[in-house]
């Protein structure tokens, strides 16, 4: 693994709810988790996020993982990918 620093990263948090729970969804690293709130549902999320990133880094896959999620690596640090667009789309099925 290089050495890029691994500073604040900042990542995409979706909420839906799902009966009496909220699910909190990451889509660029497809980690989720819940809580009875949405706030929890998003703490959940970043402890869920944080211990998916200590196992990559034990095992040495944290660099494969960031650039699958769009991560690039300038300096040794983490950039994350730019957010273009966050929208709703209605389609008929």
């Amino acid at each position: 693994m290089s050495k890029a620093v691994l500073s604040k990263l900042t990542f995409t948090v979706q909420v839906f709810k799902e009966g009496r729970s909220y699910v909190s969804y990451n889509p660029e690293l497809k980690v989720a988790s819940c809580g009875d709130t949405v706030d929890k549902a998003k703490d959940n999320l970043r402890d869920a996020i944080r211990g998916f990133m200590k196992s990559a880094q034990k095992l040495g896959t944290m660099e494969e993982i960031l650039e699958e999620a769009g991560y690039t690596q300038k300096r040794h640090k983490w950039i994350e990918p730019q957010l273009v667009a966050l929208d709703r789309l209605s389609l008929a099925v």
